[in-house]
């Protein structure tokens, strides 16, 4: 069984929005509303897959459901969980499926941990991937097929006995650096590389399966598996019990952005992954397919704005010892970095795999790390100065790292480069870019000033006030709307930022103006366009969706001009988009309201949790009721 649900004959691909998301801070899986698991690499979130079905049919997949039924009943987590509960019916019965990947009490006592590099908490991954079966009602058939195929659907593996017997196998693979063991109370037989359960489901009957990797012992009957998942479901409890979320009936989207964000997160070194996956398409049948499985720089700022306005502290924290220790050991900054700090991203074509919905190529790495973006500076900068008000203080460390900074800024803001959304055309001259060149001296600037630096601050001050002369005399058409680059009048949606970095003040008439064009004119059914692909050159053909993030982003920027009633109306849609689970993708096709692109997509949770909070203030004002603002520029 693979990523596609069977329709009379034929088939087609799971919606992307349909999956359920799964994460233990270490690796990640996606699960398909038919029981399978569609995607989970190992031993890291950006590893090869083990399971790849959401890619390519023989990559690999994970499935258990009735033998008769493929549509289940209902889908939800458990409430302030990252565990994915199915309900099947078929005609005889009910099961319920419970899905996890294990979180544990921390372990390292005796010794050091090879990959943690941020000061441990008191739990830690099991590498387990746990799945209960219960029969609450008559009596189900059911099926549990295992196949994992590692290295991208490129190396099978083949399951042995243990001394367990038919309860638990064992796969290797020469040149891996992990084996996996399936444990089970079912009877286990195996095919070649295909684990196989069939069994009657009694009412009041329980049963557990548990694909582990690693040196934790996985669970050996169901009762130590239900403990092992009742302190899963407490962790996520507990971690969403720290956050700061406003009583409003959108609190629950909030506290699911708020722990897909976290599920997102490396939590060895505190990098966030961009999204889950690689190549899932922003068109089907098109080739604009990248993998986001890395950490972008200029995630930083809106991540930290995120986490310390939810009250998560020590998230933001850690986030920003991760950007930290790579400025501190890169002069030449890069757009984007492994989830452990890695510099080398290079992107290969895996031709083996279709992709999905027969959408080529499948790429992992990813070629823009190498690219000059402009942004990237504003980005670490306004990470900086948010988190300098948050913990009220500079660190010592940080003052070497701002001026290399905020002085390569200063040298390359007049050069074209390839933008925020990583065109591969033509460089150019892009508005959004020297916004943020400017958004690096102005934040230097008064970072400078706190410490003392009053030369400094001076200094990249008048340069603050030079860049932004440049791009009002350069980046504004004649009706007084910021535009895409120096050489168009296109409109391009990475402006809508301008009111949010504080470019000039939301009443200016060139952040109305230009808030106003974008919402009305790049858009499609209201749902905002990055650009119109007919007037921008980005190095790749066929058309894309509606960017979930710029719609998010219009969202804030509404509120910050005072059209409280639009930004909510457009609020309210998005948020209709999300499902019964609340996951977001990259994009949103306008038509058929299904999700695109890689999933789940952080930088849009982020976008999510900045709008909704933007919303909630502005109706407390306009009540005349206390903000619910913890950290404001």
């Amino acid at each position: 069984m693979d990523a596609t649900v069977g329709i009379g004959s034929g088939t087609h691909p799971v919606p992307i929005g349909d999956y359920g998301f799964l994460s233990d801070g270490e690796t990640t899986a996606l699960v398909a509303p038919g029981g399978s698991v569609d995607w989970m690499c190992l031993p890291r979130m950006d590893s090869p897959s083990v399971f790849g079905a959401v890619l390519g049919r023989r990559a690999g997949t994970f499935r258990i459901s009735p033998s008769d039924v493929l549509v289940p009943a209902a889908r939800r987590y458990l409430p302030g969980t990252m565990i994915l509960e199915t309900s099947w019916a078929s005609d005889t019965g009910w099961i319920i499926v419970r899905d996890a990947l294990l979180i544990g009490p921390w372990r390292h006592e005796t010794q050091l941990s090879t990959t943690q590099r941020r000061p441990p908490t008191d739990y830690e991954a099991e590498h387990t991937l746990l799945r209960t079966i219960r029969c609450v009602k008559g009596d189900v058939q059911t099926v549990v097929e295992c196949e994992p195929v590692a290295d991208y659907g490129r190396r099978p593996l083949h399951w042995q006995y243990t001394d367990r017997c038919y309860h638990q196998g064992s796969a290797e693979v020469d040149g891996l650096a992990y084996g996996l063991t399936l444990t089970t109370d079912m009877r286990l037989g195996f095919d070649g590389g295909r684990a196989t359960a069939r069994t009657l489901l009694r009412e009041g009957d329980s049963r557990f399966i548990a694909l582990s990797w690693g040196s934790m012992a996985p669970p050996e009957d169901f009762a130590e598996a239900y403990r092992r998942q009742v302190w899963t479901a407490h962790h996520w409890q507990h971690w969403l019990g720290r956050g700061e979320f406003p009583d409003h009936p959108w609190r629950s989207v909030l506290q699911r952005s708020a722990l897909t964000l976290k599920g997102l997160t490396y939590a060895p070194t505190g990098g966030i992954c961009a999204a889950a996956t690689t190549s899932l398409p922003e068109t089907p049948g098109g080739t604009r397919n990248y993998d986001y499985r890395f950490t972008w720089i200029r995630d930083a700022t809106f991540a930290l704005w995120g986490m310390y306005s939810l009250g998560f502290d020590w998230e933001a924290v850690d986030f920003f010892s991760f950007i930290c220790d790579i400025a501190a050991e890169d002069d030449d900054l890069q757009i984007m970095y492994g989830i452990g700090g890695e510099r080398d991203l290079q992107e290969r074509e895996l031709d083996h795999l279709p992709g999905y919905a027969d959408s080529p190529p499948v790429r992992i790495g990813n070629a823009a790390a190498t690219q000059r973006q402009h942004d990237v500076w504003g980005a670490l900068l306004d990470s900086v100065y948010l988190h300098s008000k948050a913990a009220d203080h500079v660190d010592g460390r940080i003052w070497p790292i701002l001026g290399r900074q905020v002085e390569a800024a200063l040298k390359h803001w007049r050069e074209p480069d390839a933008g925020i959304w990583e065109v591969r055309g033509p460089l150019r001259h892009f508005t959004s870019s020297k916004i943020m060149c400017w958004v690096a001296a102005d934040r230097g600037a008064r970072l400078a000033a706190v410490i003392g630096q009053d030369a400094a601050a001076s200094q990249w001050e008048m340069a603050a006030d030079e860049i932004k002369a440049d791009i009002l005399a350069h980046g504004v058409d004649d009706r007084g709307v910021l535009v895409q680059h120096y050489e168009t009048t296109a409109l391009d949606a990475s402006l809508l930022l301008a009111p949010l970095v504080r470019f000039l003040p939301p009443t200016d008439p060139v952040i109305v103006n230009t808030v106003h064009a974008i919402a009305d004119e790049l858009t499609e059914d209201g749902l905002v366009l990055r650009y119109r692909v007919d007037e921008t050159d980005d190095g790749f053909s066929g058309v894309e969706g509606t960017f979930t993030i710029c719609s998010f982003w219009l969202v804030s920027a509404l509120c910050e001009i005072g059209d409280d009633d639009r930004a909510r109306a457009l609020c309210a849609k998005l948020l209709s988009f999300g499902g019964p689970l609340d996951l977001y993708a990259e994009e949103i096709d306008p038509r058929s309201g299904q999700q695109l692109g890689n999933f789940p997509q952080a930088f849009t949770h982020l976008a999510l949790i900045n709008a909704v909070l933007h919303v909630i203030r502005g109706e407390r004002q306009s009540a005349g009721t206390l903000g619910f603002e913890r950290l404001s520029r």
